[in-house]
């Protein structure tokens, strides 16, 4: 078996999903891919979760081993070997750490930004309180969710499927080369929702074309437990 290149845990992980418009994303979509809707609808996904016990090539690295991170994705396939491999584009990923930022865009091309950071988790006797914060000119935007403490599983076929049952990411390295890399985690489970609130500085972290889109009421939300996680591959150039 190949040894990963990273691993850790992803953990309470909040999935505010958009219904967008295609033509929005098509600027960023990487070579070789193609975008992967669920009932003709395309979607993105601000995602706030705990990356913990975080490893590169085995060996943690001292001050990084565990940190939040805030990240706008959208999905994305393309057809290799006889099959569909199903993945995810990321616009922006927002952490408290500096250093990530600058390996992850340097080396791997990545859309890291550094910004600070906070989280908070209270687990109540009748629900959890999961929150995820990320401070913007002055302003502490927020992800913030109640949700009930017994995780059920995925229904198949389901909406919650699609969005959390996507193995690869592809990074566009310009307009013909892409990297290609699988996260390799079991199928996770997600909480019945109680309530969302959220506050985003779209326009300063994202783009105006976003606006319309992320600042209304998403089109669903979930919380996933998360898992341990796996990257396989170094972003080596597939295209």
């Amino acid at each position: 078996m190949p040894t990963p290149f990273l691993t850790a845990q992803w953990k309470k992980l909040i999935l505010a999903n958009y219904a967008i418009d295609p033509e929005v994303l098509k600027p960023y979509v990487p070579a070789g891919t193609e975008l992967d809707l669920w009932n003709d609808t395309c979607y993105v996904s601000v995602v706030g979760f705990l990356f913990d016990e975080v490893k590169v090539k085995g060996f943690s690295i001292f001050g990084h081993k565990s940190f939040p991170e805030v990240n706008l994705r959208f999905y994305v396939r393309r057809f290799e070997d006889g099959e569909w491999k199903r993945g995810v584009v990321f616009i922006k990923e927002i952490v408290p750490k500096r250093m990530i930022t600058i390996v992850a865009n340097t080396i791997y091309g990545e859309k890291y930004q550094t910004l600070p950071m906070r989280h908070q988790w209270d687990i109540l006797d009748n629900e959890q309180r999961i929150e995820y914060e990320w401070k913007v000119n002055n302003k502490w935007n927020y992800l913030r969710v109640k949700t009930g403490l017994e995780p059920v599983d995925i229904k198949e076929g389901s909406e919650a499927e699609f969005i959390t049952e996507h193995y690869w990411g592809y990074t566009k390295r310009s307009e013909t080369k892409t990297s290609v890399y699988e996260v390799v985690h079991p199928r996770w489970k997600v909480y019945r929702m109680h309530n969302l609130n959220f506050s985003f500085s779209t326009k300063e972290l994202f783009g105006e074309a976003f606006v319309p889109y992320l600042e209304t009421k998403p089109t669903s939300i979930f919380l996933a437990e998360g898992s341990e996680i796996a990257v396989m591959g170094d972003g080596n150039l597939k295209y």
